[in-house]
């Protein structure tokens, strides 16, 4: 449950482009509240058109900060997604086998072999190659 005292007013902030051999597969769209500066960011999946399961702007809690969770071992649009990355601890990532597993996160990175990660907010307007 959100106890911010702020209506948060987001604004576009930027973009992230997840890219693979140069070309594009999907993005992160990151929107900021002009008036708390809270960060908001939504997953794009290029040539997935389902509806998210989460209506308006999707909140973070406040000990986490929005990630990008990449797969070695999977492949295409399949490899990546946005994650709530804690501190330290674990997140849960459904394999494309739909099994859900638990990765190890320490100092807000992924530390699981097979896995990698990068926080939203150092790439901002950029494109990263995964």
């Amino acid at each position: 449950m959100d106890t911010e005292p702020c209506v948060h007013q987001p604004v576009y902030f930027g973009v992230i482009n997840i890219n693979i051999n140069e070309r594009t597969i999907g993005s992160v769209d990151v929107w900021r509240c002009g008036a708390c500066k809270k960060r908001f960011c939504e997953e794009k999946q290029l040539g997935i058109e389902s509806i998210s399961d989460i209506v308006g702007m999707p909140d973070i809690e406040h000990d986490k900060k929005w990630g990008v969770l990449i797969s070695k071992l999977q492949k295409g649009k399949d490899r990546w997604s946005l994650v709530k990355m804690p501190e330290s601890g674990t997140i849960k990532h459904e394999r494309i086998d739909e099994e859900i597993v638990d990765i190890s996160v320490e100092n807000y990175q992924v530390v699981e072999e097979g896995y990698w990660s990068f926080l939203v907010d150092e790439h901002v307007n950029e494109a990263v190659e995964i």
